[in-house]
């Protein structure tokens, strides 16, 4: 994923802080911009993390 700066927002009209995901599609690579996410998604993600740190950083320990 790649966020999306000022400037690149304001140049393709987005809003600031979305996303650009990147995917292969019949061998070729596609974009698709998402919204940034809403603070109650921040705050489940954030919550979510905390739950299952131990969990998250031992996978990425063994290389997920």
């Amino acid at each position: 994923m790649i966020e999306v700066t000022a400037e690149m927002a304001e140049a393709i009209g987005v809003a600031e802080d979305s996303l650009v995901v990147l995917y292969n599609k019949n061998g070729r690579i596609e974009a698709e911009i998402l919204p940034p996410p809403s603070p109650e998604l921040k705050e489940s993600a954030c919550r979510i993390y905390e739950k299952y740190k131990e969990t998250f950083e031992e996978l990425k320990r063994l290389g997920d």
